[in-house]
């Protein structure tokens, strides 16, 4: 009796990576620098987006030559879509087309919701969600022209989960999470991949005032996580060899949400 196929013929071959460069925006500390450092050491020419932290930026870039990549620090605020527009005309101009962009840009603004002003909604949305949205769509064109294209938002496991004290902060990450499912579906066909990484706590700037009252031990693995090792999963999921994982979340919290 002869064998069955799996009915959709043979296997794939992994595309090959065509040339063009990756944006990771915040990229000056934390989980967008060490996203910067692992794709540039898969050989991505790399631009380092900052907001304000010049020579943080300037340093990520500096230690990406140093172990022999490239790498291009630019400076823009996502927020605003005029900015995301000459951000990306730089990038193209000296390193090509982007065809690998990691949304990581991001803030808090924690309070109680009656405490949480227009003011502090708004700006967490729109450096959150709204400048995800806008770097997402400049690079679209280029990503489904190239029939190639990886896109990684940085949401959080506060979007799926309640997290008393950051509606904002979570209202802004769960609907990165939702861009992420819908735009993944929309660009599928054409060799593009949208996913997000939601990590828990990690050490970096943004959570330091956050570790203390019993946090860890609500955390099986007993401790926090790092920058690195969120930075892992975007390097996994930005491969040739994630070609068929698209619109999901991947979920780094040592057990947290399990």
């Amino acid at each position: 009796m002869a064998e069955r196929g799996n009915g959709g013929g043979a296997k794939p071959e992994t595309a090959e990576r065509p040339r063009g460069c990756a944006l990771v925006t915040g990229a000056s500390r934390g989980i967008g620098a060490a996203s910067a450092r692992a794709l540039a050491r898969e050989g991505w020419p790399t631009v380092v987006n900052y907001r304000s932290d010049a020579s943080g930026a300037d340093r990520v870039a500096a230690e990406i030559a140093d172990a022999g990549g490239r790498a291009l620090a630019l400076q823009a605020d996502v927020s605003d879509p005029d900015r995301v527009k000459g951000l990306f005309a730089s990038a193209e101009a000296e390193l090509g087309p982007v065809l690998c962009l990691v949304n990581n840009a991001g803030m808090r603004a924690d309070g109680l919701s009656p405490q949480i002003t227009d003011e502090q909604w708004r700006a967490v949305l729109d450096a959150n969600l709204d400048g995800a949205f806008h770097t997402t769509r400049a690079a679209l064109g280029g990503m489904l022209r190239a029939r190639f294209g990886r896109i990684v938002n940085i949401a959080s496991v506060v979007g799926p989960r309640a997290n008393p004290g950051q509606a904002n902060y979570a209202a802004s990450k769960a609907g990165l999470i939702g861009m992420t499912r819908t735009v993944a579906a929309e660009v599928a066909r054409r060799g593009v991949t949208v996913n997000a990484v939601a990590p828990g706590l990690v050490e970096t700037k943004l959570t330091e005032d956050v570790a203390g009252n019993g946090l860890l031990e609500r955390i099986p693995a007993r401790r926090a996580g790092t920058p690195e090792e969120v930075a892992a999963c975007v390097r996994f999921l930005a491969s040739t060899d994630a070609a068929y994982v698209t619109g999901t979340t991947l979920t780094v919290d040592g057990g947290m949400s399990a």
